[in-house]
């Protein structure tokens, strides 16, 4: 019998002990907070024109230079581009990261975390894929990539090209 009560108290105390892991776990004033720059990210060009390129002819690429100007360090968190003919990779110091691409059809997009400190640099570059849609994808194409910082001033920048595509 003995040992009935003393399972039973053992039992009764794992219990507790578990609600109020529980109860406090959710009520917690210690939650994550997302840290926000007084900084921002900038392009000095954020629009390119490849004008007219052929299917043909293959990829196409373009480098994108983008700085933090600001006093205080900027973290590029994600990065993603609006079309799945489109990819973009982010290079600083010799460091590449990426390719990144439309998210969607089961991915997601996944975090870049890169800082850029004051007056730092990095290139951005978009590659564009004229043959991705096929013989349907002639005319004009417009594209963008996308990068979200956790800048409080301008959170996402966006570069954006457009092409005239050929057979």
């Amino acid at each position: 019998m003995n040992s009935k009560i003393i399972i039973g108290v053992f039992a009764s105390v794992l219990l507790l002990g578990a609600l109020l892991w529980f109860v406090r776990s959710g009520t917690s004033d210690t939650a994550a907070v997302s840290l926000t720059s007084g900084s921002a990210l900038s392009a000095e060009e954020t629009y390119f024109d490849f004008g007219t390129i052929s299917m043909a002819a293959g990829n196409v690429s373009h480098a994108f230079w983008v700085k933090n100007a600001g006093s205080e360090p900027v973290v590029l968190e994600k990065m993603y581009t609006s079309c799945m003919c489109t990819s973009a990779s982010f290079l600083k110091d010799g460091k590449v990261r990426g390719p990144y691409g439309m998210p969607g059809h089961n991915s997601f997009i996944p975090k870049i975390s890169e800082t850029l400190g004051p007056d730092e640099e990095a290139v951005i570059e978009a590659v564009f894929d004229p043959a991705a849609h096929g013989p349907a994808g002639v005319g004009l194409a417009e594209r963008s990539v996308y990068i979200e910082t956790n800048s409080a001033e301008s959170p996402t920048l966006e570069l954006t090209f457009r092409a005239e595509v050929t057979r």
